[in-house]
């Protein structure tokens, strides 16, 4: 057995085929019994059978082999469940026979309330509290429900059959051939599926109802949701028969199912997740209400189903080989579900949106603490951590890139033929570049290794010397050191207008464009801006003239939304990491006082937050004056958009008007918090009431708690009564990561304590987390006194790294720092390991920062002429 221990794949000595799966769950008990019978085609000779199971009670009496066609039956001498390695190990008296058999495994097992597995969540009906029974194997919880080969490369059919209480709605990744009841029970079984990976298998058992369409090929889209709730389901359903059209075309491949499901689940730790054929949501990212969700629920809706979608093609149907390839599934997942959302819904401008991915992207990958797109992965508890920004938004962004680079249609077709190739199978992202490299000409595997195999990215220096213009590039680090890395960058700049383009790759560290290669003077040009619409995943540094000129061009709307988008969030990023000073960026950002477009001005206003939190803590002597620069800053946006929504106004100028007033009440501008205060109290005598519409309540929660404290806490007492009486899951979330706001440490304590109360969903308390400045140190030593307690309830899931990050990575000092690395010296887990580092990181490039602002000798004069200057 030993030889089993600590390995990171399981041994191949079988290889599944077929499961045919019977789950029995008991609701009221919160257990689970089932069967599996595994044909199995064992390859080479073996006395030992080797697969993934964890949390189960196998009924050793039940365990056997059986070879097809004879009547022996092979019973196991030993079998032993080694939890910490999540197998089971089956050891025969003689060695099995090569060839195809039966192995069959009896079980039980808890519906556990931890999210993963086959896990219970609660829900109300006719204020009655009940269970419903939910699977969510993605990454390595399959084998939590049933004994496996829990592997993505180990695909298999399977056929299900479950047993359930009669009056419920039981469902799987396959239609129901078969219902039969019998008194209290019924059996239902399904249709065998097409060859999947364990992962993607699915259950659910509740009282459902559902709203339904049709695709033009026929086939069945339900939206499944709470009895009473099913209105709410329609706009996810319009998209996802869209959607199901639109990649048919794209991937010249119809979907492969003959129906889909979507439902939304009370209890739910990730987004969604994309089970073949029933695909599971939380709550907030699938049902959408006319009356009480604003704008940005409803973008949300929509960038998530088409996201989980795409994943019918890419990771259903062709699925990665192993975890290390993960990024190819969420990676392409969120590129594609841009590229649908925008033929569904022009008007949002969602590729200029798409830069906030690539922001969170940069923000992770300038960390020495990141990880390359692909890594090595060698225990089932370190796969969680990479489910992050490099693998999802990095990922995409680095497909974005190279569609730029390579064309639209080429890239598509070559897709088209990757998938038709490895459909059905397993591919490697080597696999992927030598499709694009076949259908492009291209050496696609030489260029974008450098992206995936390597962390980081880098920053171009652009110099005009002499009518030259020399380019250099080093890894960009936001702590400001200088790492070794080295890319092959696909350059793209204009000169003065958008008709003067030029391409080049750069390979080396360095290179000069003279004016002849440029075909203009570059001393004449009126501008000049590199990685045109920000498609290249890099940071750009002008030398002081240029930079000059770009502000000058900014001033004068010379340039492009993403241009404009591009310069401010490499700027920003400069100044953090110390090689630009504060006073060049606040002097930017006064570019910007009557930008037009949602996605720069909501990356503006998060930029003036971490601004005026590291000058906070820098300078406290002049955030007066910083909090009235941005104040002046955004109300040109401000009075123009008002509180109110305009008839026919545009979706991003719904979605702009709250961030803009969140912005507003958070800096403590008098007259929104008045405002905001006055429509609050309309709220609370009529929740309908047109004075308050969704988008701007979260503004007017904000604003209520910035009043409130420990003597006067009508308003957090108000606030607190809306979250009860309200059922819908994007309410509760509104509210939660608006009581954190507040500046009141003995406030901010009380709304901790109830995060992990019973009212307060696990999956939603991190929303409470991103506690306002004051509340730092209240938050960290909440966090050191119920950290055995978070790490009960969270165990081993992602969500656990989130109370990490949150409430650790702002704080700006070298002691505290050290004060959190002793405290988690003997509390560390594999699971959070990754996040400590880099959330700790993040603390001692925010120490630095600090320190480099005290010594900005023009600051104050120029925060002051910011402040007070006359437009």
């Amino acid at each position: 057995m030993e030889q089993f221990r600590r390995q990171a794949r399981l041994p191949k000595f079988a290889v599944p085929k077929r499961y045919d799966i019977r789950l029995k769950p008991d609701l009221a008990a919160c257990k689970f019994g089932g069967s599996v019978d595994i044909d199995l085609d064992i390859v080479v000779d073996t006395r030992f059978i080797v697969l993934n199971a964890a949390e189960l009670s196998i009924d050793n009496a039940s365990v056997s082999f059986s070879l097809r066609g004879s009547s022996k039956v092979f019973r196991p001498s030993k079998i032993e469940l080694i939890e910490e390695d999540e197998i089971l190990v089956l050891e025969f008296g003689e060695t099995l026979p090569i060839g195809v058999g039966v192995l069959a495994i009896g079980f039980e097992g808890i519906l556990n309330d931890r999210m993963k597995g086959f896990y219970r969540s609660t829900y109300e009906h006719n204020g009655e509290k009940k269970n419903m029974a939910v699977t969510q194997f993605e990454p390595a919880d399959a084998r939590r429900c049933f004994p496996c080969w829990d592997e993505p490369a180990c695909k298999a059919t399977f056929k299900i059959t479950l047993e359930v209480p009669s009056e419920l709605v039981a469902l799987s990744n396959m239609p129901v051939i078969e219902e039969k009841v019998n008194g209290p029970l019924k059996t239902v079984s399904y249709q065998e599926s097409p060859i999947m990976s364990t992962y993607l298998v699915a259950v659910v058992v509740g009282l459902f109802d559902y709203v339904e369409d049709h695709t033009s090929d026929g086939v069945k889209v339900r939206v499944y949701s709470q009895v009473g709730k099913v209105n709410q389901g329609k706009f996810a359903l319009d998209v996802a028969v869209r959607t199901l059209e639109l990649y048919k075309e794209y991937f010249a491949v119809p979907y492969s199912l003959p129906k889909l499901d979507m439902i939304a689940i009370p209890d739910f730790a990730a987004g969604a997740m994309e089970n073949y054929g029933l695909v599971t949501y939380r709550e907030t990212a699938l049902l959408y209400d006319d009356q009480h969700s604003a704008a940005a629920n409803k973008q949300r809706v929509a960038t998530v189903v088409a996201h989980e979608l795409a994943h019918q093609w890419f990771g259903n149907l062709v699925t990665m080989e192993w975890w290390t390839h993960l990024w190819l599934n969420e990676g392409f997942a969120t590129w594609v579900s841009y590229l649908a959302t925008d033929s569904l819904f022009p008007e949002w401008k969602i590729w200029t949106q798409f830069l906030d991915e690539s922001t969170e992207g940069l923000r992770l990958d300038g960390l020495e603490e990141s990880h390359p797109i692909e890594v090595d992965i060698n225990h089932a508890g370190e796969i969680d951590e990479i489910f992050d920004a490099i693998s999802y938004r990095k990922g995409a962004s680095v497909i974005r890139m190279l569609q730029s680079y390579l064309g639209a249609e080429p890239f598509q077709r070559s897709l088209a033929s990757y998938i038709k190739k490895y459909a059905c199978s397993n591919a490697k992202t080597e696999d992927l570049w030598a499709a694009l490299e076949e259908g492009s000409g291209e050496p696609v595997n030489k260029l974008m290794n450098s992206w995936t195999k390597q962390k980081g990215y880098p920053v171009v220096s652009v110099k005009a010397r002499d009518n030259k213009l020399e380019f250099e590039q080093s890894q960009f680090l936001s702590s400001g050191s200088s790492g070794d890395g080295q890319w092959i960058v696909p350059i793209t700049l204009c000169c003065g207008s958008y008709d003067k383009r030029k391409n080049f790759l750069l390979q080396t560290k360095s290179e000069t464009l003279t004016k002849e290669s440029l075909g203009c003077s570059i001393d004449a040009c009126s501008w000049i801006k590199l990685n045109v619409d920000q498609t290249g995943f890099y940071r750009v540094k002008y030398d002081e003239e240029l930079a000059a000129k770009l502000r000058h061009a900014i001033e004068n709307k010379h340039l492009t939304a993403t241009d404009r988008f591009g310069i401010l969030d490499d700027t920003f990023a400069l100044c953090m990491a110390r090689q630009l000073s504060l006073t060049s960026l606040l002097a930017l950002m006064g570019a910007y006082r009557e930008e037009p477009d949602y996605t720069v001005l909501s990356n503006l206003i998060s930029i003036s937050y971490k601004v005026g939190k590291i000058a906070a803590d820098a300078r406290p002597e002049l955030i007066d004056n910083i909090k009235q620069f941005f104040i002046n800053l955004f109300q040109y946006s401000a009075e123009k958009l008002g509180w109110e929504p305009k008839k026919g106004e545009s979706h991003l100028d719904a979605m702009l008007r709250g961030e803009i007033l969140v912005a507003l009440a958070e800096l403590g501008d008098e007259q929104t918090l008045d405002e905001a205060t006055r429509r609050f109290n309309a709220f609370l005598d009529d929740r309908n009431t047109p004075l308050l519409p969704p988008d701007t309540r979260k503004a007017a929660y904000i604003a209520v708690m910035q009043k409130v404290n420990t003597t006067n806490r009508s308003g957090f007492e108000s606030l607190l009564r809306v979250y009860r009486e309200t059922d819908l899951s994007q309410e509760k979330t509104r509210i939660l990561s608006a009581l954190a706001s507040c500046p009141d440490e003995g406030i901010v304590l009380e709304v901790l304590k109830f995060l992990l109360s019973s009212e307060v969903r696990s999956q939603d308390a991190v929303f409470g987390l991103y506690v306002c400045r004051e509340g730092r140190e209240t938050a960290w030593k909440w966090l050191k006194e119920n950290w055995d307690r978070i790490l009960e309830t969270y165990g081993s899931g992602f969500l656990l790294t989130r109370f990490v990050s949150a409430v650790v990575s702002p704080f700006a000092s070298l002691e505290k720092a050290k004060e959190v690395e002793e405290f988690f010296a003997t509390r560390a887990k594999p699971s959070i390991a990754r996040t400590l580092k880099q959330s700790i990181e993040r603390v001692h490039i925010n120490a630095r920062w600090v320190q480099s602002i005290q010594n900005e000798k023009d600051l104050a004069e120029a925060v002051k002429e910011l402040a007070y200057r006359k437009y």
